[in-house]
């Protein structure tokens, strides 16, 4: 059973939007609609057939279509048909308020802007029938992925709008973050490459040997030879390691060099490499300035600091712009499809926790061949907290994705993903 959550942001080319979780195949389901009017803000009606759509839409999508699986969600979640209702109204209520916003600034996003973000998605793609499945497997319909990106580009717009200069970053700011954030970029290394087609192999050892004997030089050979033409103009140059992603064979590579070293033939899906370890950095988090880290990483947090500042003033506009609305929630509906009588399952749900309860009691009365196979289950749980050894690095990325606003990585072509 997939359980999602019940409203989400998504990563739309360059632009973060809400979006509905609706099916492609369940827009014409009917839902038992009521009529009416769940909310009002500034005098606009937010229909209670939208509101029930949507959660009916989650419902569906999430395989919580059978009361029992529905109340056992909202239970777990700490939730009830009430507050699901006021959350979903709170995001078309925040919908609606930046469409007025956007109206009172003069704010506009014309079919061919929404296009163009179109097309750059579509074409990450092979052909409409893939990007036709990519849209399934998220719920969506074309024309429902149009309209996400539209209140995106309002959002981007209206941000730029109402908190200009606000992403600005002083050194200060900037320094604290890199010494927090230091084990990302310590022992971080640069890197060039030569590509060749994977068919080419006695090219690529033909320029090795030249390389090696010092017949030319390795720059001079990425710009001759390299089918990537983005970096061969820079002598092969593909970046720090530490904010780029390269395919498992590149990196494993890499990490056997030192500064000017370079390696063998290396093969990946994208061909043949041959790599050179370009600069090599490292640091303990105490730096004194800006300047004792590389102008590359300086840029990477400089960027996420940026879009965590814009947000912050973004999100206080509204704060403010939403306590000067006239919002009116109406009362929610009794008969509504998704409203249950939560007392008997909640009856249940202690029920469950006294059994639980029991059961473990028992347990610990059982054999000790029993005690055994629990101790060796639970030493196998610690697998989990090995996977990710590196915290802060998790945190500085995880940061970037939530705060991106560009949506676009610039990628090498046979070295990154």
């Amino acid at each position: 059973m997939k359980h999602g959550n019940l409203l989400r942001k998504v990563s739309l080319v360059g632009v973060s939007a809400l979006c509905c979780l609706t099916l492609v195949g369940c827009s014409g389901s009917n839902y038992g609609y009521t009529g009416g009017v769940a909310a009002t803000v500034n005098g606009t009606e937010i229909e209670e057939d939208t509101i029930t759509k949507y959660i009916q839409d989650f419902r569906t999508n999430s395989e919580l279509t059978s009361n029992d699986d529905w109340a056992n969600w909202l239970t777990q979640n700490s939730l009830d048909p009430s507050t699901v209702r006021s959350q979903v109204i709170d995001y078309y209520v925040e919908i609606e308020l930046k469409k007025q916003a956007a109206s009172e600034n003069g704010i506009s996003v014309s079919d061919s802007d929404i296009q163009t973000e179109l097309d750059k998605m579509k074409s990450n793609y092979a052909d409409d029938a893939a990007w036709q499945e990519a849209l399934s497997t998220a719920g969506l319909t074309e024309d429902q992925y149009r309209e996400s990106i539209e209140q995106g580009l309002i959002d981007q717009k209206l941000m730029e709008t109402v908190a200009p200069n606000s992403d600005q970053v002083d050194d200060g700011e900037l320094l604290e973050m890199l010494n927090t954030y230091y084990t990302m970029f310590d022992g971080a290394k640069r890197s060039s490459h030569i590509l060749f087609a994977s068919d080419d192999e006695t090219t690529a050892q033909t320029v090795l040997d030249q390389i090696n004997s010092g017949e030319i030089s390795f720059e001079d050979a990425a710009k001759q030879y390299s089918t990537d033409t983005a970096s061969a103009e820079n002598g092969g140059d593909v970046g720090w390691d530490a904010i780029n992603t390269f395919v498992d064979s590149y990196t494993t590579a890499l990490d056997g060099l030192s500064k000017g070293q370079v390696s063998g033939l290396v093969t990946s899906d994208y061909g043949i490499h041959i790599i050179k370890c370009t600069d090599e950095f490292s640091c303990d988090g105490t730096a004194t300035s800006v300047d004792a880290y590389p102008q590359e990483f300086r840029d990477y947090i400089s960027d996420i600091l940026a879009s965590q500042n814009q947000a912050t003033a973004y999100n206080e506009w509204y704060e403010n712009y939403k306590s000067q609305a006239d919002i009116q929630i109406n009362d929610m509906p009794s008969n509504v499809p998704y409203n249950l009588d939560m007392t008997q399952y909640e009856s249940e749900s202690t029920d469950g926790t006294a059994a639980g309860t029991d059961g473990a009691t028992a347990g610990t009365d059982g054999t000790t061949d029993g005690s055994a196979e629990g101790t060796a289950e639970g030493s196998g749980n610690t697998e989990g907290g090995e996977a990710s050894a590196d915290g802060s690095a998790d945190q500085a990325a995880t940061t970037e994705e939530s705060t991106d606003t560009s949506g676009e990585a610039s990628t090498d072509e046979g070295a990154s993903e």
